[in-house]
This record gives structure tokens, C-alpha cells and sequence, in this order.
């Protein structure tokens, strides 16, 4: 199985980079595209229409501003999406993040922090990992370890 990773900007890969560092660390194959929902509508419903059969289990979808891509893509296809808002210079992601959970009833999106690229490919993992035991453990592994960095950290 793998994860579609898809942005409506190259401005978005700042962010992004940082899903793609999880996806990798956790070896989950993954394809990403900078597709636009206003800009690349037609090429948007090509990609996303066959991601099944592909062998696609999620979609991380990451916008700025109106942030409708999560959404386009929610509409094409009932895998599930994660939205990412990116955070932009007017309204510091909030517009975006807004966009992204008033979907309408029907058309669901999951939907991160503002730059929440990281948690949109954790959360992606984890979706896999229900039929996945390989990365169940890979996932139990990676809790374990951020809890030995809590439990071993002090204050100076």
C-alpha cells in the first residue's frame, strides 16, 4: 500500500518535506504531486481517480488560503484524506484550517495543525497499520521511542 502526498504549490514543499521524512522513515512508499484544485481541476480528478487501484490507502492533501484541495480530492475518491492547512501571510493558516473542517456532511476530511505535514503522515501510518503488522510495530517502536526522550530529558 502507499500514501498519495499531494500540494497545490511548490511554495507548500517547505512543510511537506517533513510527511515525506516520516513516510520514508517508516519505508511506506509514497507518490507526490503539485496539483492545484482551481488551477489543475481536470488533472486533479485524473490523478485521483484510480489511486485504489493503484494500490493507494490514503491521501495527505495540503493547500493554503481557500485550501479547497483536500476537499476536491475527498470528492473523488472514498479514501481516506488528510488535509494539511499551510499556513500563508494574511490570516497565519486559520483561513486554511477553516476551509478545511467546514466540509460538508458526506465528503469527510481528516484535518491536522497548520504545517501539521508530520502528524498527516503519522496519522496516515496508523490508518495503515490496522491491516498492517509490520507497521504496527514500527509504529509501536517510534511511541516507545519518544517516550524514553520525555522520560530522559531534564531541566538544566
Amino acid at each position: 500500500m502507499k500514501i498519495g502526498v499531494v500540494m497545490g504549490s511548490t511554495s507548500d514543499w517547505g512543510v511537506m518535506k517533513g510527511a515525506i521524512e516520516i513516510l520514508d522513515r517508516f519505508e511506506v512508499e509514497h507518490e507526490t504531486k503539485v496539483l492545484s484544485a482551481h488551477r489543475t481541476p481536470r488533472e486533479l480528478e485524473e490523478w485521483v481517480k484510480d489511486l485504489r487501484e493503484r494500490g493507494f490507502a490514503a491521501v495527505i492533501a495540503a493547500a493554503g488560503g481557500a485550501a479547497h484541495l483536500a476537499g476536491v480530492v475527498a470528492a473523488f475518491t472514498t479514501l481516506p484524506v488528510i488535509g494539511v492547512p499551510i499556513k500563508g501571510s494574511a490570516f497565519e493558516g486559520m483561513d486554511s484550517l477553516l476551509s478545511m473542517v467546514q466540509m460538508p456532511s458526506g465528503i469527510p476530511v481528516a484535518v491536522v495543525a497548520v504545517n501539521g505535514a508530520k502528524n498527516a503522515a503519522l496519522l496516515a501510518i496508523e490508518i495503515m497499520a490496522v491491516s498492517d503488522d509490520s507497521l504496527k510495530l514500527k509504529m509501536d517502536d517510534f511511541r516507545t521511542e519518544q517516550a524514553k526522550k520525555v522520560l530522559s530529558s531534564t531541566l538544566d
